[in-house]
Order: structure tokens, then sequence, then C-alpha cells
């Protein structure tokens, strides 16, 4: 039996030879005996439904197997209509815990429409499950009020929801009354704040928070989001709106569990944010698939909840900005600077220990978010919906469009990139602007996440085809799961997959694309809203505002001395003494030339009418990171320093100096260490047999061919102390005429490539292989001189056991063969 057959997605299924469907029939026992999961398989590809052949069909049915809820849910697509073979899936769904089924309760409620009776076996289930469990009623009632809107089958969910309240009693039914009632004020308010203009938004948005305010002076409420959360109370003050297209509002709610944090959501009117719903559904299984196999890719999980046509709640997670926020920082093209991100994340995280742990968190979650947003086909990606908590967690929000459908710019497709993965997102998993091991780190956990979701294709195609009925405008037929399935491409080996997406992030990464893309965005949001408002920081490397009354008057600046740093990157850093008022001790801080440039731009936008003293100009001709350099703007910034201070009142006491000059840190930490690094360790003679790096090899055979995966190398050394472009040569000897000999691709200036490419032997028998040896040769190719050896190894192909695949670091020497 073709093993095609079993593996071939329900939605395609149908579509199969009439051949390929007798062959699925002919080997039923068979699969029922080694195949289980392929029940809706055979089950579709049955010769006939009639009355004659039911009996079979259900004899069959009754000995087979019982499934998990993740395939007994195929048997309840509208494809399957028969009552017994629906009942017999809901008995085995059964089974599930709570947990597991709250998980796919939007699928179990689209499902509802394909049964033949309104008194079936899921509805009866769903009902009784509800009874014993708060949040599985409390999303169920949700998904169904949602569902009461489908002008087809509307009636059906309206019973089926006033037997849930019916069933619930009383209190529940309260309950969810003032959930519904509050969701209801907020569309109100929140429509009123978007179709006002300007200046009234903020007095619409005032007035329609002092009714809410009134609901909560009788009583506490639970939120729609989350049946846990029980606000008693708005904090009225810190609500507000956001400058987007939809205006949405930013609420803060006081939590009525006196030790509970404060509780921050946003209310969307005028976006269906079932699609919201839908992908974060998706993601949230795809976390759990992972974190089973032992793979936590530290994935933010956030709520959000449709409580009616284009309306709905949204968790807002804490402690996290947009990246269009975080690069703007430094200037309108910021998007094109690769330091924001990682200078963003070492001001929340100042000390060593602490900001190693946020460079990890952003290392797993970017894979995470790479896989989940090109399997779903995410797109209208700008840098407005990727967010950053300072913990170093990425994620992404705003799910209006996914599944390919593409956000368009004229006749062009604004997401041009597999997935969003810019140069400044490498400059944090690098550790610097140079490749590292970290990066190859990267690659395997993206690669790793991938094959895991592959595995799990049938699922996903599943859950998005029992979603086809709902109305969305984005999954509409089986063009849009089409997508998904070749996005998953669920017929490759994970040798294959794992090429397929090294490929696409290195695609990704080289994208100009994307860049561009943040930076229209920019121009796009852009406001001449002078300093940032509120409690958020008003400058990039300082996280609050101070002002001279908490610190004390400055009476004297000056630039004391400069010191080369690396941090990764080589630069130098001014320290700076500063004298107060009351104060015997001075005190020295230290900046970069980039953080005064920044203090003076600032100052321009905030006083545009003050004569304000000349900055020194930050380009230089040749190399800006040199001692003479940083001699000559030593002078010229104590000049600029000591004339800002003898500015007016109004600049030399503004809040934007004092903040400059506050100690934070690094100021701690650094003051006077020696941080020159070690001079780097004597390159060796090429013929001392020094370990030169190391390789990762995936080494695999089947079908008399040997399958060769260069997957990574690290820590090269190169013999002028420069980075090789390296590549990797291989032979299997002994081969006098060197026929055997295969190559990779050269990968430009770095000691640590990451290549993932398939050598590939065809036509040996595991006889003929035992007598060879894998010769396996890195070298440097150079334009202007011949091509020169970095570092080699020879594998004895006898000592691998052919039958299962090795994955193993090996240690590269110094000892050319030629």
């Amino acid at each position: 039996m073709n093993c095609y057959l079993l593996h071939v997605p329900i939605f395609i299924v149908y579509r199969l030879k009439r051949s390929d469907h007798q062959v699925l029939w002919d080997h039923r026992l068979h699969c029922r005996r080694d195949h289980p999961s392929s029940l809706p398989k055979v089950l579709a590809s049955a010769p006939s439904w009639d009355w004659a052949s039911m009996g079979h069909i259900h004899s069959l049915l009754h000995r087979w197997p019982s499934l998990p809820l993740v395939t007994a849910l195929e048997l309840l697509d509208s494809k399957f209509a028969d009552t017994e073979v629906r009942s017999v899936a809901v008995s085995w769904i059964e089974k599930s815990s709570d947990d597991e089924l709250t998980d796919y309760l939007p699928q179990l409620v689209q499902a509802i429409k394909f049964e033949c009776h309104l008194n079936n076996a899921l509805v009866m289930f769903l009902l009784s499950r509800a009874q014993g469990n708060i949040n599985i009623a409390h999303y169920l009632y949700w998904l169904l009020k949602d569902a009461v809107q489908d002008s087809t089958w509307g009636r059906r969910y309206e019973l089926v929801l006033g037997a849930l309240l019916c069933l619930g009693g009383s209190k529940l039914r309260a309950e969810l009354e003032k959930q519904t009632h509050l969701a209801t004020l907020l569309g109100t308010v929140a429509e009123r704040v978007r179709q006002a203009g300007g200046s009234t938004r903020q007095v619409a948005l005032q007035e329609g928070l002092e009714n809410i305010q009134n609901l909560f002076q009788r009583n506490s409420c639970r939120l729609p989001l989350n049946p846990s959360l029980v606000a008693k109370e708005l904090n009225v003050k810190a609500c507000s709106f956001f400058n987007s297209n939809a205006v949405p509002l930013k609420l803060a709610l006081v939590n009525a569990d006196p030790l509970g944090e404060e509780i921050n959501v946003m209310f969307k009117v005028g976006e269906d944010l079932r699609q919201d719903m839908l992908a974060l559904q998706m993601i949230r299984i795809m976390d759990r698939i992972w974190l089973q196999e032992g793979l936590d890719l530290r994935i933010v999980n956030f709520k959000c909840i449709s409580t009616g046509k284009d309306k709905g709640m949204v968790e807002l997670v804490p402690f996290s900005d947009t990246l269009r926020k975080i690069q703007v920082e430094y200037g309108v093209t910021g998007s094109f600077k690769d330091k924001p991100l990682a200078e963003w994340l070492r001001k929340y995280n100042p000390a060593e220990d602490e900001y190693e742990k946020a460079s990890e968190n952003f290392i797993y979650s970017c894979a995470g978010c790479c896989v989940a947003t090109y399997v779903l086909g995410i797109c209208d990606r700008h840098n407005d919906n990727i967010m950053l908590r300072s913990t170093g967690h990425m994620f992404h929000i705003d799910f209006g469009k996914f599944l390919g459908h593409a956000q368009m710019f004229g006749s062009f497709k604004r997401d041009r990139a597999p997935f969003v993965l810019t140069s400044d997102m490498a400059y944090v998993i690098n550790g610097g602007e140079r490749p590292t091991s970290r990066f190859q780190l990267f690659v395997d956990l993206c690669c790793q996440a991938y094959n895991l979701i592959r595995k799990n294709s049938g699922l996903f195609l599943n859950l998005l085809s029992l979603m086809m009925s709902s109305g969305l405008p984005v999954l509409t037929g089986s063009q849009d799961l089409k997508y998904v399935f070749d996005a998953l491409q669920p017929h490759n080996t994970d040798a294959e997959a794992t090429i397929f997406f090294t490929r696409l992030i290195e695609s990704s990464l080289g994208s100009i694309a994307t860049k561009f893309n943040f930076f229209i965005h920019n121009l796009a949001q852009l406001r001449f809203s002078g300093l940032p408002a509120n409690d958020e920081p008003i400058l990039s490397f300082s996280p609050k505002t101070y002002t001279m009354k908490q610190d004390g008057r400055i009476v004297h600046a000056s630039i004391f001395s400069f010191q080369k740093r690396y941090n990764p990157d080589k630069h130098y850093t001014y320290v700076v003494r500063i004298m107060r008022e009351g104060q015997n001790e001075a005190q020295f801080i230290f900046r970069t030339f980039d953080e005064f440039q920044e203090l003076h731009n600032k100052l321009t936008i905030v006083f545009p009418l003050w004569k304000l003293p000349g900055f020194p100009n930050k380009m230089v001709l040749g190399r800006t990171h040199i001692k003479e350099v940083a001699a000559k703007r030593k002078l010229e910034l104590n000049s600029y320093v000591h004339n800002l201070m003898r500015s007016s009142t109004e600049v030399a006491q503004c809040d934007l100096i004092y903040t400059f000059f506050h100690p934070i840190a690094r100021d701690e930490k650094t003051e006077g260490l020696d941080t020159t690094p070690n001079p780097p360790e004597p390159l060796l003679s090429p013929t001392s047999g020094r370990v030169e790096g190391e390789v990762k090899l995936s080494i695999s055979y089947r079908n008399s061919t040997l399958f060769i995966m260069v997957m990574h190398i690290r820590d090269l050394v190169s013999e002028d102390g420069t980075d090789p472009n390296p590549y990797v040569k291989t032979y299997l000897l002994p081969d006098p005429l060197k026929t055997s000999k295969r190559k990779t691709k050269i990968s430009r200036k770095t000691r640590n490539p990451t290549f993932n490419e398939m050598l590939v032997y065809s036509n040996y028998s595991k006889e003929t292989l035992s007598l060879r040896e894998l010769q396996l040769s890195v070298l440097s190719a150079e334009s202007l001189r011949e091509n020169y050896f970095l570092g080699g190894i020879t594998l004895k192909l006898k000592d691998f056991d052919l039958s299962k695949e090795t994955v193993k670091w090996y240690k590269l020497t110094a000892v050319p063969y030629f």
C-alpha cells in the first residue's frame, strides 16, 4: 500500500483518483491495525453510503481503536453527515481533558452546523462539559453569541445558547449578562471615539468612561477575555486610545483581587477579531506541541475574544513596546540601523547576566515567531504589529491578514520576504555584527520547530477546514488550506525541510524590502508630538525620567576622559565628570557619542526657538572608532557640554538634561574597570595539528544513497586573522580520479557559517561504504589569491551505524590533506 495516501489531508482525499480510494478501502483492516489515525481517509473512500452499506461501515467503525481528540475532530467535518459516525467521534472526544477541550472549542462550535438534528451527541456533550467547568461555559457562551449572527445557522445557535443559559442557572446568567452589558458599553464608547476627530476624541472618551464607571459602582464584573479576571472599577486616568486607523481603546481596570495587578486590555471596533482569535489559537496549539516535545520557544500567548460583529477585546501584554517605537528613538530611519533592539534590551537589562537571559529569550521567541508566521501565512507585517518585551520575548499582534492574503502596495505585495527577520534582530541573536554560533542555534531552533509542526500537518489543516464555514473572509475555500499545505511541505523528509527552511531564513535576512516597509510605516505614523507622552522614558538608554528636584542642581559638567569598550563591538565611551550643589565628591557617568547626539536631537524638538550650542559633526572620513577620532570628539563634546550648561535656565535645567546626566546601572558597573580586551591568541602553524573549529554533520543512508548534510561550522581560525569565506569540500576515499568531489556554497566573511546543505553520494552499497573514508575540508574562497585551507577531518564510514542518522559535532584539525 502507498503510505502517501495515509498522510493526504482530508480536504485533498476527495480529489484522489478512484483507484486510490479503492486502495484505501481495500486495505481498511491493515489501516485499522497499523494506522488507526487513517480512519477519516478510509471512511471518505467507502464505495457507497447507501442503506445496504451502512451496516458494514458501522461495524468497521465500532471495531476501530479509540482515536485522540485531534484525529476524532476530522470526523465532525461536513463531509461526514452520518449520525453514528459523528456520535462515535464525540465518544472519543469525551475522553479529553477540560484544558485540551477548551483549545478546540471554536471548531466544535462550528461543527454544530454539520449535524443533521439539533438533538445530537455533540451538543449534548458540550452542554454537559459546560455544566462541570466554568471556563468551558464562559468561552462557549461567547462563541455561541458570536455564531448567533450567522444568517443561515443563527436560529440553531440561539437554541443551543438558550439551553446553555438555562442549564447554567441564575447566577451564571447574571454574570454573563454583566459581561455582555460591559461589552456593549465599551463598543458604544469605542465607536464614538473612532468617529470623533482630533481633540474631541478625548472628550468622547471621558464621557463614555463615566458611563462605564457607573456600571462598576453597583458591583464588580468578570471580563469576557478570561473569567478569572475580575475588575471592580476603571482607572480612568490611565485609560486612553491608540492613534491607529481603528482608534482602539486602551483600558486600565482595577483588579478586584487586592493582591492582583492592574488589568490592561484593548477594546477595538471596526475589525473582525475572529481572525485574530483563529491565528492566536493556531499559535497556542503550536506552542503546546513544541512544549510536549521538550522545546520551549518562550512563546507569549495572550487572549483575544470577539464580543459582537466587528468588535472585541484583546489582552495587552505588559512591559512591551512595538518595534516601531523602539526604532524611531533613533530617528525615522531607525529601521535601517542594527543596534536599536539590542540597546533597548540592554537599557532594561543592564547587568550582563540579565542581558544574556534577555538575548536568549529573544533567540528562542524569534525562532517561534518565524515558524508560526510562515506556516500560517501571516501578512501585513510592519514594525507596529511586532512587539518586544523588556525580558527579550518577541511576539506578533494584529492578524487581519493571514493564510497568504498579503497587504498590497499598488500592484506589489508589501510582504516580500517569507517572514520578518531583519539585521537588527540578527544583531541581538549574534550578540554583535558578526555571525556567531548563536545564530546557528537560532537556525536549529527554527528547523526543529518547523519539523515538529510538519508532523502535525493534518491537525492544523483539519482545524482550519472546520472553520471554512465560519464566514471569515480569509478562509473561504480549499485554496486557503492549500497555502498552509504547501507551506508545511508534508511530503519532504526532515532533512529536506531543514534545508528548505534554512534557505527561507537566508532569503528573509537578505531582504531589504522588510526594512523599507518598516521605514514607510514610520513615515506614515510620524507625528509632531515631540517627546513621548505619559510615563514613557524620554531617552532611549534611561528607563525613567529624572528632574533637577530629584537629583540636585548640576554646578559643573565636563568630559573627563574617554575609554575603549567592547559591547560587543569596539567603540569609545566618554567619561563625564559632574559636580552637584551640596555634594563634595564628583560623580562619573559613561555616555557614547550617539547618546550625546540623541540628547541634542531631542533638545531641538523641545526647544525649537531657543539657540542651542552647535553639535559636533558625526560624519568622519575613514574609520570612526579609532583613538584619534575619539580624542577630537572629546574636545568637541566638552565644548558642547560647557555651552549647554550655560544656556538659558529653561534649557539647562530641563528634564532631558537631568535624565541624561542621571547615573544608570552601567555607570556603577563600569566605573574604574579596565575593559581593554585580551589580545588575540597567536595563530599556530597549519601543520601543528591544532584544533581549528568544529563542524556539525548529519550522516544518513537510505536507498543505496549516502547523505552528508553539512549543517554548521563554528570557531574557524584564518591564517591572517581576518574573517574567511568558508566552504566545504568532501571526497570518498580512495578516489584517485577525484570523481567523488562535492562542494557547498561559499559563506562570506564569517568564522561561524551555517550551510544546511546536502551532499549526496548515490549508488553505494553499505559494503562498499564500509571500505571508504569521508574526507572533509574547509577552505576559504579568495578572489585575488589562491583558496586556502582552514581545517579538515577524515571519518571512517565503517565506524557509523548507517541504519540510523548520526548528528554530531566533529573537531577540525589544521593538517591539510594536500
